[in-house]
């Protein structure tokens, strides 16, 4: 794969185009940004580290430049504002949309057969507004979520077992936020049902730690996290690159699956080099279905908002 491109040099998108170089998985990663400097100094920064780490990845930087983006197999777009203390998700979504649709129209015009993936917040409705601008299939067009929710339950978990959260396999759904849904019925550690290691207060809590996560760092540090983020939107973008049949909650537009039509939001989806090449329905039972449909329903209210602003054409 030749290029690259991160759109956003904050602190997700360069720890994303970070490690993508890091991983080598491109001759060249084009880190994007609006204000003038940022991306040249951050893709510059980490260029050097090339032989450090050993890596050949050619990193650059430009100032809103798409035209050197052109030709770019997958763009990851983390552009927006992120959140401050007290701050929803949602209340971005104003700014975020108009950000976010004139981004998705430069990617679409200089590598129009690039697939998309959304990372900005509120990160449903976001990837809802890219698909609307980019105005091809969903299966190219996805947002990052359930990768970054499954990491930090995974984590939250590994620290209650005291276990490496390499031997932890676990499932969430849904919107990305307090809507979401873990599926402890889903979650094993080498095999062993998560249920089986801890009661049902334990797990709970951590449920609703999970949910919360984000908006625990961002009343720790001030801003939303980055390192995590980062990180789950270059495993993405890997397994695209190494079409690797990957296994992973993605927020998919969905239009029949889990009896759920026209919204964005979190499901086990097959990622490989044609982007989604299979979205996975789970056997839920009734409680699990209900918390599906109360996240889908909490994620269209938002929907509705983009779609009442007027800001895409028919």
């Amino acid at each position: 794969m030749k290029k690259i491109t991160v759109i956003g040099a904050g602190n997700v998108g360069a720890t994303c185009a970070n490690v993508i170089a890091h991983k080598d998985l491109t001759r060249e990663v084009v880190l994007v940004d609006i204000k003038e400097g940022v991306a040249e100094g951050k893709a510059l920064d980490i260029w050097q580290t090339s032989s450090i780490n050993n890596f050949n990845t050619r990193v650059i930087g430009v100032t809103n430049d798409y035209l050197k983006t052109k030709g770019s197999s997958i763009v990851v777009i983390t552009s927006g504002l992120p959140r401050k203390p007290g701050m929803s998700r949602d209340d971005l979504i104003k700014t975020n949309a108009a950000i976010v649709k004139d981004v998705t129209e430069k990617v679409v015009k200089y590598s129009p057969e690039a697939i998309i993936i959304v990372v900005s917040n509120p990160l449903d409705v976001m990837t809802y507004a890219a698909y609307k601008a980019a105005r091809k299939h969903s299966s190219r067009v996805f947002g990052m979520a359930g990768i970054l929710d499954t990491g930090r339950y995974k984590a939250f978990l590994a620290e209650a077992l005291d276990v490496s959260p390499k031997d932890i396999h676990s499932l969430l759904l849904g919107g990305h936020g307090d809507t979401m849904v873990p599926l402890p019925r889903y979650t094993s550690i080498s095999g062993i049902p998560v249920t089986d290691l801890l009661n049902k207060e334990e797990i709970d809590k951590i449920v609703e730690r999970t949910k919360k996560g984000g908006g625990e760092l961002v009343n720790l540090m001030g801003t939303s996290a980055w390192y995590a983020p980062g990180a789950a939107a270059a495993q993405m973008v890997e397994a695209i690159v190494d079409d690797q049949k990957r296994i992973f909650p993605v927020c998919a537009l969905l239009n029949g699956e889990y009896g759920l039509h026209d919204v964005y939001m979190g499901v086990p989806v097959k990622l490989g080099s044609r982007g989604i090449e299979e979205i996975i329905e789970l056997n839920l039972n009734k409680e699990e279905k209900k918390m599906l449909e109360e996240s889908a329903n909490s994620v269209k209210g938002v929907m509705k908002v983009l779609d009442d602003m007027n800001l895409f054409e028919d």
